[in-house]
């Protein structure tokens, strides 16, 4: 998609703080409410704005914990493929999944309380599926950089 600049500069504002009232936007923008209220429209109509949320602080929320693991399959069929993506759908903890070329087949990032919350969760969701082969666990120590927002 080819975006205007003042195009960009509202959807760079949204996802910034998606809390800003209509009113607000329109007046940084430099755009009447209703043109700027039919453009957001288009955008979401077109898929580009799929949904707005609130972001919380994990840690405030009692999720510290972040692991990225690397996920191996048993076997490639659709049927695994099915279940191991139902399965991964079904859990709240894991909080991004994605089909990475390479050794492993899978890449996810999992939320929890500590390292008992992740072993127990590993140990009984995990390794018990009859889906995932191996799982290689890394546990992030620190944080530099977490953005939601798109470089538009």
């Amino acid at each position: 998609m080819e975006f205007s600049d003042q195009e960009k500069r509202i959807l760079r504002l949204i996802q910034s703080d998606s809390s800003r009232s209509l009113a607000q936007l329109a007046e940084v923008v430099g755009m009447a409410q209703s043109t700027l209220w039919r453009k957001i429209q288009e955008f979401e109509a077109l898929g580009l704005i799929e949904r707005r949320v609130t972001l919380l602080n994990p840690k405030k929320a009692g999720l510290g914990l972040c692991v990225l693991a690397q996920i191996r399959l048993q076997s490639h069929t659709q049927d695994a493929v099915d279940g191991f993506v139902a399965m991964v759908r079904s859990h709240p903890e894991i909080l991004e999944c994605h089909k990475i070329s390479g050794a492993a087949d899978y890449f996810i990032k999992v939320r929890v309380a500590d390292v008992e919350a992740y072993e127990d969760f590993m140990s009984h969701n995990l390794l018990r599926s009859d889906f995932v082969k191996t799982v290689v666990s890394n546990f992030v120590l620190k944080e530099i950089k977490h953005a939601t927002e798109l470089p538009l």
